[in-house]
């Protein structure tokens, strides 16, 4: 079996890799010797005050594992198996006289101490008070009882009483004073009390049981049923309640100050929805069953009395010495003590982790007095009440304080299908296989766009998609490091250090595309600020993502070509470098977070970097932004957009440059025409041939119109975008083509036997092609009208 700390070591290495910034010289093991003796201390001072006691009560029982587990650690499942129905004869009645049990455990049977109906059920009124004999136990008599718990509608309305293996029954058979029986050992073997079914596994037995149940006719029938199957969630076997005596923490003391933090506002949790079930929980909690029968863990700090009875007579102690001599104190010198063989459920000591690691119960230890409590948890919402909760209550119980102000549960990571992860299934992700892959950035980025508390399908999709996004970040990079001048250059830094970016006058007297990108700058950084102190993490990332690649990358680091490739102003050349570094250096920042390795390389990059970006300040918030400016540009966009879109309609060459008429009112031809130059590169125009007026140009009727929003319009001549005569070939060719297919379709749609025999979705999917097709006739018999006007306008 390998060490735990084989597999420490690998999440360690796996925390690593992943960029966690953590202090690595404070990492601690659940076993450090400081650690066990929090540990001891907590279960020494909960006894005293007797939150802690022993008992044999119902717990749940891993067979496999030989352990106790508590109710978190169950899961249930919906699973088909079988109901038995079983007839259990009336003591000194005929053979008519019996009762039939409905049960999905009949090997259960051993161990009925009772067998009950509904005070209200008028089918088994004459049997109540008399005796039942229990099936294949030699006549052993129980009696018949009444009581409102049963349902008369589950079954035949008769329960057999088992409260050594079922958790109701063992409820009430505590209220009625009803004998508990025990017919299993901890190996899921049935034990003497099942006579000649001793020693056989609970489900061999189950089979042999009602093999012999139909020879001796006591079998009535067998049918299928769904039940709730409770399985261990570490190793899936089915669990058994089983009575048996173990150590409890009462918890209602504990979760009502766990209660009131949240109340009171001491802690946050985010989603603020987990804060309902954290209530629900807490209120309804039941005392934890904190010893386990394992061989690794904390040892239990209780001491016996070799030839006492362990129940009534033990030691609590922080040590074996100290159980010596307070044993000593009260039985003599001559006294032996041994230890309680069992160890702590592993989440005792989890609950602890907020001040054990800092040197409680300590509490001058410099790190406990400098670091708790602590501000934030940030862990999964599925080990909220594992671990969360307890930490909450054992932080107030030991601390007076709450370990942490905010609790931020993230969502669980999932296959592609939305399956949980597990070996059996063979889908399990290793982070370090997908770092490999995609790089650690691309895999930060991708789990981090998750949203709080909501799990996440991890696809080669979305890896493949950011890790696309961590290559545009770098080529970003490239281009700025290309384009800025040689370090060595004093003059050209000197003049770009000139430019200050957070004044207001500085702001304005930036050309349209510079204060415009600026402007969408400090708005970001304003908006992922806000977003990151509310914890809205995927908000944060993707706005960041969305102003990179949108704004930054597709639009100003274009724009910028036309300032930086025609140098004619070595003025405007300066303002374009220092907006693209400002710009670019801040969105390192706002992506730090996420995507630390690739950030930090790139700004160590940038030249005249005195110090690394993870421990530069953050950006400032509220700096001047101009609104006019961005709706400006907004609209330098839009007429891009509409070129761009009528170029790709026509099939325009990509490199042919065409002519332009710009239309618009003098105020707004005022701005656009002065970024000319930007408009003719990003919409590949030709320079010489773009003109400014307020009224459509002669050419207006050869010419393509386009509206790009109100008040800027566009006239692109048609015989510079295309060949009139040949586009008229190809498009008549198309329509043809269109047509033909459109009649095909129509004629199906035209056909009763088509209609009414094909599936529906099959007609809807033929009818919805149908309409598209005659929408695409329409287009394109308008396009050639257009040309044919356009023909007999030039002739």
């Amino acid at each position: 079996m390998s060490s735990p700390n084989v597999y420490g070591g690998t999440i360690t290495k796996q925390i690593k890799r992943l960029g966690a910034s953590c202090d690595w010289s404070r990492e601690r093991f659940t076993l450090d010797e400081q650690l066990s003796r929090a540990v001891v201390e907590a279960f020494v001072k909960l006894h005293e005050k007797g939150l802690i006691y022993q008992g044999s009560y119902m717990v749940n029982w891993s067979p496999n594992l030989q352990t106790a587990v508590s109710d978190l650690e169950v899961e249930y499942s919906e699973e088909p198996g079988a109901l038995y129905h079983i007839k259990y004869r009336v003591a000194g009645g005929s053979r008519d006289d019996y009762l039939t049990i409905a049960t999905t455990r009949p090997e259960t049977l051993f161990g009925d101490v009772a067998v009950a109906v509904n005070p209200k059920d008028d089918r088994y009124a004459k049997y109540i008070g008399r005796q039942a004999i229990v099936p294949m136990t030699y006549g052993r008599h129980v009696p018949i009882i009444s009581d409102k718990y049963v349902d008369m509608d589950f079954g035949t309305g008769v329960l057999k009483i088992s409260p050594g293996h079922d958790h109701n029954d063992y409820l009430l058979a505590r209220k009625l004073g009803l004998p508990i029986l025990n017919v299993m050992n901890k190996d899921g073997t049935l034990n003497e009390v099942a006579g000649l079914f001793c020693g056989l596994d609970r489900f061999e037995a189950r089979k042999k049981l009602w093999s012999d149940l139909e020879e001796t006719g006591l079998a009535v029938k067998k049918e299928l049923h769904t039940s709730r199957v409770p399985r261990s969630q570490r190793g899936g076997e089915i669990i058994e309640p089983l009575v048996s005596k173990q150590w409890f923490v009462s918890m209602e003391p504990l979760a009502e100050k766990a209660l009131q933090a949240v109340e009171k506002g001491q802690l946050t949790i985010m989603p603020e929805r987990f804060e309902k079930i954290y209530h629900h929980w807490l209120s309804n909690i039941k005392d934890w069953c904190i010893s386990r029968q394992l061989w690794w863990g904390h040892r239990i700090p209780v001491w016996y009395i070799a030839g006492k009875d362990s129940e009534e007579v033990y030691i609590v102690a922080r040590n074996a010495d100290e159980a010596l001599q307070k044993a000593q104190e009260q039985y003599g010198k001559n006294v032996e003590i041994y230890q309680d063989p069992d160890v702590l459920d592993t989440w005792f000591s989890s609950a602890l982790w907020p001040f054990s690691t800092l040197g409680w119960p300590d509490v001058s230890a410099e790190d406990f007095s400098r670091f708790y409590p602590t501000t934030m948890l940030e862990t999964g919402h599925d080990i909220l009440f594992f671990w969360v909760a307890r930490m909450v209550m054992m932080g107030i119980e030991f601390t007076g304080t709450v370990p942490f102000s905010y609790v931020y549960l993230h969502g669980l990571i999932r296959d592609s299908q939305g399956r949980k992860m597990s070996k059996t299934l063979g889908n399990v992700i290793d982070p370090i296989d997908t770092i490999g892959e995609f790089g650690t950035d691309a895999l930060r980025f991708t789990v981090a766009l998750g949203t709080a508390g909501q799990d996440l399908n991890l696809s080669t999709e979305r890896l493949t998609a950011n890790k696309a996004f961590t290559n545009k970040l770098w080529n970003a990079g490239k281009f700025a490091l290309q384009n800025l001048p040689d370090q060595s250059d004093l003059s050209a830094w000197e003049a770009i250090s000139a430019h200050k970016f957070d004044q207001e006058e500085a702001l304005l007297r930036l050309p349209l595309p510079e204060c415009w990108v600026v402007s969408k700058l400090h708005l970001l950084i304003d908006a992922v600020t806000t977003s990151y102190d509310k914890f809205f993490f995927g908000d944060v990332g993707r706005e960041t993502y969305d102003f990179f690649w949108g704004d930054f990358a597709d639009w100003y680091i274009e724009t910028s070509k036309a300032r930086l490739y025609h140098k004619e102003s070595h003025l405007i050349a300066s303002v374009a470098q220092a907006v693209l570094l400002y710009v670019f250096e801040n969105i390192l920042k706002l992506l730090h977070p996420f995507m630390p390795f690739v950030t930090e390389e790139l700004w160590q990059s940038l030249p005249n970097r005195k110090e690394a970006l993870m421990v530069s300040p953050w950006p400032r918030t509220s700096l001047p932004r101009q609104i006019h400016s961005i709706k400006k540009y907004e609209n330098l966009q839009a007429l891009t957009r509409a070129i761009r879109n009528a170029r790709a309609e026509y099939s325009v060459e990509p490199a042919k440059r065409i002519s332009a008429s710009i239309v618009a009112s003098s105020d707004v031809i005022d701005y656009i025409s002065k970024e000319k130059e930007v408009l003719a590169l990003l919409s590949r125009l030709d320079l010489d041939h773009v003109r400014f007026t307020e009224s459509p140009p002669g050419d207006a009727n050869r010419s393509v119109h386009l509206v790009a929003s109100e008040g800027l319009e566009a006239y692109l001549p048609l015989a510079d975008m295309v060949d009139i005569s040949a586009e008229l070939q190809r498009l008549s060719k198309r329509l043809s083509k269109m047509q033909t297919e459109y009649d095909g379709l129509v004629s199906r749609l035209n056909s009763p036997n088509f209609v009414e025999k094909a599936p529906e979705d099959v007609v809807r999917g033929v009818r919805e092609k149908a309409e598209e097709a005659k929408e695409k006739i329409t287009l394109t018999k308008n396009r050639l009208a257009f040309l044919e006007l356009t023909v007999l306008v030039s002739e």
